[in-house]
């Protein structure tokens, strides 16, 4: 009778569990449990995806996990789809994924080593894989990009695809910001028309963590400011008419809550197939860490006016509503 009970409260607990996940109203912020940062969320088929920084010490920062879920609240969690034992080169401070579908391979743009000068190993990297969950191998057996080049460290790439096709790389820390155009298969790089390789297009604010979309014709271009362990750590953003620009500071669109959280910066954006409805992904720390590395992810609404300005995200314990991709 001991062992009968055990099975039948086992299974009334289970099945008290699923009922819970299925009734599930909002993601929550953080959307996933444990220390995650630098957020890059994709979608890959009707699945949202989320490749985050594991947020720790940097000689603890050699692999990363990810997270797919079919409607941004119910998120599982892919483990170690990517470490630096399938990167030899990569030591440390594996930051900050940027993640590319192309001809049916998975790209996962990344980088390491946290390079301080052009003598030391290290850059942004590249990995590939035939799933989005992994696992990932190098791809080039070196970096890609493994020097400082108009004072960009190469770090926090941002891969972008262009109306014509033509994908870029946009990247750079220490307040400097650079793209240039990649190679149909990313073995590498190729000059602009002018015969330069790299385009610095360092707007006014710029510390790191680029993105871009496109919106309505518009090219929206965004970035992170301040100290990435202080309470100015924000998100701001320009719009121009084409991946050049010119990109002129319009305003902040993302930043802490005293109330809330702190520290809200280095994101990434996604648009629900289909409909102009867009939400932000995020990391920022809970107001009971001070550790600089106790990070989350967490996602809001992002909403545009009739300007097609991007209006401030409220950031929120709740998170959003169920979106499924039709």
């Amino acid at each position: 009778m001991k062992k009968a009970t055990l099975i039948f409260t086992f299974l009334i607990g289970i099945t008290a569990y699923s009922a819970g996940a299925q009734t599930k109203k909002t993601s929550g912020n953080p959307i996933f449990q444990g220390w995650y940062a630098d957020p890059e969320a994709t979608i890959f088929g009707k699945q949202y995806w989320v490749y985050p920084t594991y947020s720790d010490k940097y000689n603890k920062q050699v692999h990363f996990d990810a997270f797919s879920s079919p409607d941004l609240v119910n998120w599982t969690k892919h483990d170690n789809v990517l470490d630096s034992s399938n990167v030899k080169w990569a030591k440390r401070a594996m930051w900050a994924p940027a993640l590319v579908k192309k001809d049916n391979k998975y790209y996962f743009f990344f980088g390491a080593n946290d390079i301080q000068n052009d003598q030391t190993v290290g850059g942004i990297g590249i990995a590939v894989a035939d799933k989005p969950e992994g696992p990932f191998k190098d791809y080039l057996g070196k970096p890609l990009i493994d020097k400082i080049i108009n004072g960009a460290q190469p770090i926090d790439q941002f891969v972008f695809k262009d109306k014509d096709s033509q994908y870029y790389i946009i990247y750079g820390g220490w307040g400097h910001c650079n793209i240039a155009k990649l190679k149909n298969d990313f073995t590498g790089l190729v000059p602009f028309s002018d015969g330069t390789t790299y385009r610095s297009i360092t707007p006014e604010g710029y510390v790191e963590g680029p993105i871009m979309f496109i919106r309505k014709g518009k090219y929206y271009f965004m970035w992170s400011e301040g100290g990435w362990t202080g309470p100015d750590y924000r998100v701001a953003y320009a719009v121009g008419d084409n991946i050049n620009g010119p990109f002129k500071k319009i305003g902040t669109v993302l930043q802490q809550d005293a109330a809330v959280a702190t520290g809200a910066g280095h994101h990434s954006v996604v648009q629900v197939p289909g409909k102009d409805e867009w939400y932000i992904i995020y990391h920022r720390r809970p107001l009971t860490e001070t550790d600089g590395n106790h990070r989350v992810t967490c996602v809001d609404k992002m909403e545009f006016d009739a300007n097609g300005l991007i209006k401030p995200v409220k950031i929120t314990n709740e998170g959003v509503t169920a979106a499924k991709i039709k």
